[in-house]
């Protein structure tokens, strides 16, 4: 019957030279002093960072929490804002003026910087249905001088504002006031630059209406109504505004498409 390894046996060298083999008994002596220090470890890591911890987890589970209300809070002031003037709109088309410009009403005061641009340009639109032409100026000047809302509806609303009483202003109020979209390259350029053109007429300035009748009637990005009128206009004037004869002969008609034979078969 074989005997259990005395104490002496298992601290002898293997039978290889190398260090001694660890009993079962030792390696599982081992794995609990290592189980302890790593507990011990935990534990001081957590006595000394553990508030430090608690308070940033505290403080971002907070801030996600009412980062989640804000934007719950905000979607629904938007689709409250959007339904307001969708109902505005279908008051509009429906011709009610007045029932559209109090639909928007709450969001002048109280809308995002673009619902309460919508809501205005609703109002002046209506105002001008009703032909309260005044009030339409008014509030079209109010976007324009509106420096949180985007320059694009700020220059729409500068045109709208001057279109809408025109015939009432002085030329050179006209022109001044537009000068900075009058411009080749603004985005309202063919507006602007018509309606400066005319108010160069009423002064006499035939050259300089001419020359900007010319320069909407050569700018392919505009409506082909307004390059075409502004043609039109540029020649009474005396300034050539077609860079292309022939394919303007040929757009009326007056000649034969490019390519097409000419020749009697």
């Amino acid at each position: 019957m074989a005997q259990p390894p005395s104490k002496s046996d298992r601290n002898k060298p293997s039978g290889d030279g190398g260090a001694p083999t660890p009993s079962a008994e030792d390696e599982i002596l081992i794995r609990e002093i290592d189980e302890a220090v790593r507990q011990d470890d935990a534990a001081q890591f957590m006595q000394k960072y553990g508030p430090t911890l608690a308070i940033v987890i505290v403080v971002f589970l907070a801030g996600f929490g009412g980062w989640l209300y804000w934007q719950s809070r905000e979607e629904a002031a938007l689709e409250t804002q959007s339904e307001r003037i969708i109902t505005a709109m279908d008051a509009v088309d429906g011709g009610d003026f007045e029932a559209a410009a109090e639909r928007v009403d709450p969001l002048v005061e109280e809308g995002t910087p673009g619902a309460r641009a919508a809501a205005l340009f609703v109002q002046a639109a209506s105002a001008l249905e009703q032909d309260e032409t005044e009030r339409a100026v008014e509030i079209y000047a109010m976007i324009a001088a509106d420096e949180s809302l985007p320059a694009e509806l700020r220059d729409l609303a500068r045109i709208r504002e001057v279109a809408s009483n025109f015939d009432e202003r002085e030329p050179q109020a006209v022109i001044d006031r537009l000068a900075p979209l009058a411009q080749p390259g603004s985005a309202f350029f063919g507006s602007a630059a018509e309606l400066t053109a005319i108010a160069h007429l009423e002064l006499g300035n035939r050259d300089e209406a001419g020359q900007l009748f010319a320069q909407i009637a050569k700018d392919e990005d505009l409506p082909d109504t307004l390059t075409r009128r502004a043609q039109q206009m540029a020649g009474l004037l005396g300034v050539d505004a077609i860079e292309d004869v022939d394919e303007l002969l040929r757009e009326e008609g007056v000649l034969p498409a490019s390519g097409s034979s000419t020749g009697a078969q």
